[in-house]
Parts: structure tokens; C-alpha cells; sequence
């Protein structure tokens, strides 16, 4: 499944390798007549700059779409936003992290789980819950996914509306002996 960012990369992309390659091309079938001549009317664009509204326009654009340049670089940088879970009740959401951190302590409380880290990703009506659960030593994961499912079927059934689809990983604690040096 593709994210509306990468999407959105890779139409960035397009655009402006397209309008890199189109004017090269041109260059290239029409050949142009020397290297160090450019392929615009010089007279209308000495023409042009002698107007009043040439120098504001340009530097206008030229500010506009370095601003935006740098908008979209910091976004690219920056891990998003953590969108909310909007709940049945009327005026009532969840935050996603909040929803991470009470499934982690729950599946915690399960015996035979030493650790949990919980990843909750919205998308529309999805939610896509990952947990990764790090076993004890003694624990066998046939008695301990149970317990999992059961969890995950309670936060299907709290969360209506929404479809949750849930991944389980398993870890096992190695049960180190003694070293000897």
C-alpha cells in the first residue's frame, strides 16, 4: 500500500524531470545554433525587462517557489502527524499514542510477556495495530497468543466503525548461562 506522501514524491518527480527533459529535447532537434547562444529572442526580453512590472514578478515567483521548496523539504523531514481515532461517542477521539500505550500495558499484564511494543497506524476507517511481543524465557506461545487475540478482538469490538487488523510478532529472551571468561 502506497502512502499519499510517497505518491505525492513520486508525481513531484515526474513533473520535474519532465520539465527538465522537454526543453533539453527541444534544444537538442532544433539545434540550437551555438553553445554559447540562448534560444530566447533577445529583443523581446530586453524589451520585457525594460517594463516596470518585470523585476517584482520575477523576484515575487522567485520567493514564492523557493518558500514552498522549503516547505516541502521540512515536511519530508518531519515524522507527521499522529492522527486521532474519532470514537462513537458524540465530541469524543483517541489519540493514537494513547491507544498504543493502554495496549502495551495490557499486553504486558499477560503472563508470560516480559516486554511490548505497540505501533497503531490510522488510515480512513483502517487501523493497522502491530504488536511486537517479547516473550520470557519459560513462556510458550501457544498460552500466550490467546490472551493476544482476545486483546486485539476487545480493542475490534471498542473501536466500532473501524476495521483493525492486527500483526503479532513473537521474541523470545535467549536463556543465557553462565559465562566463563
Amino acid at each position: 500500500m502506497r502512502s499519499v506522501r510517497g505518491s505525492l514524491n513520486r508525481v513531484t518527480l515526474a513533473l520535474v524531470g519532465l520539465a527538465l527533459v522537454t526543453p533539453a529535447g527541444w534544444l537538442a532537434v532544433t539545434r540550437a545554433p551555438g553553445a554559447h547562444t540562448a534560444p530566447v529572442d533577445l529583443g523581446g526580453l530586453a524589451s520585457v525587462r525594460a517594463q516596470g512590472w518585470w523585476t517584482p514578478v520575477i523576484m515575487a515567483g522567485s520567493i514564492t517557489a523557493t518558500v514552498l521548496l522549503a516547505l516541502w523539504c521540512t515536511r519530508q523531514l518531519s515524522s507527521g502527524f499522529r492522527p486521532f481515532v474519532v470514537l462513537p461517542a458524540p465530541g469524543s477521539t483517541l489519540r493514537t499514542r494513547a491507544l498504543e500505550d493502554a495496549l502495551t500495558e495490557h499486553a504486558v499484564a499477560i503472563t508470560g510477556v516480559a516486554r511490548c511494543r505497540t505501533r497503531v497506524l490510522a488510515r480512513r476507517k483502517d487501523l493497522h495495530v502491530r504488536l511486537h511481543a517479547w516473550l520470557r524465557p519459560d513462556a510458550d506461545p501457544a498460552t500466550v497468543l490467546p490472551a493476544l487475540t482476545a486483546l486485539a478482538t476487545h480493542t475490534e469490538t471498542s473501536l466500532e466503525g473501524y476495521r483493525v487488523h492486527t500483526q503479532v510478532r513473537f521474541s523470545a529472551r535467549s536463556r543465557r548461562g553462565p559465562r566463563v571468561g
